[in-house]
Parts: structure tokens; sequence; C-alpha cells
């Protein structure tokens, strides 16, 4: 598993933790960081990790917006905590890190889904993601 994967797992992580025990980003940045310096590790995967969650935090009234009006048939709050971790990432990297090129934000975003989510969940990412992706091209 490459480094940015591995980094992106733990975004989804951290993400899905502060989620359930609802939690500020900063609050999650903070224990996990606390966590990384002790787990020496883990520092290498936590650099873009916690970009990531950031970036996200940073721009999060955007991505949550953008997911409710190209989710299908889906609210933000009815869709499993695990998929709106990995759409947002998703979402991000698309959007606001342009070292990501789309085809591979939205690959690792789907393969994120079949291995963390339910059977349904790497076709709705993927088709989500794509909808996003298209408006910027």
């Amino acid at each position: 598993m490459g480094a940015r994967t591995k980094a992106r797992k733990r975004a989804i992580d951290l993400l899905y933790g502060a989620d359930l025990r609802e939690i500020s980003l900063n609050a999650a940045i903070a224990l996990e960081a606390d966590r990384a310096k002790s787990e020496p590790d883990r520092w290498n995967s936590w650099v873009y990790a916690r970009t990531i969650v950031e970036g996200i935090g940073e721009h999060g009234d955007e991505i949550d917006e953008l997911i409710e009006t190209y989710a299908q048939g889906w609210t933000i709050n009815r869709m499993p905590v695990t998929d709106r971790a990995i759409v947002r990432i998703g979402i991000w990297e698309l959007l606001f890190n342009d070292e990501i090129p789309d085809s591979v934000a939205i690959s690792e975003a789907v393969e994120a889904a079949k291995s963390l989510s339910t059977a349904d969940s790497a076709g709705f990412v993927n088709g989500l993601l794509g909808r996003i992706a298209q408006t910027r091209a």
C-alpha cells in the first residue's frame, strides 16, 4: 500500500471518528497528531492525512454542498459515515489538490469504498465523484 493510500485511510479513520464522537476536526487532528508523535512509523502517512483533513475543514461547507447537490437521492445525513468520509476526501482531492489527477482521486475513493463500506458504496462513490469531476471540465 502506497504512502498516500495509507494517508487516505488514516484520514478516513479520523473523519469517521470525529463524526461518530461528534467532535471538531481540530480536536480530532490534535488527538491524532499526539498519537503520530508517539508512534514514529505512523508519521509518514500522517503528514498527508493531516493535509487532507485540514483541507476538508477549510472547505467543508463547499464540499458538503456539492455532496447534497450531486448525491442523487441521498442527503448527507442519510449516508453511511464511512461513505461520507470517503466522498469528502475524494472531493477535496478533486477540487483542492492539484497534485492528484482526477482519475487517481476517484479510483482511490472507489477502492476505499470497496474495502471499507457496503456492496453498493463503490458505485455510489464513483458516480458522485464522476459527476463532480465533470463540473470542472
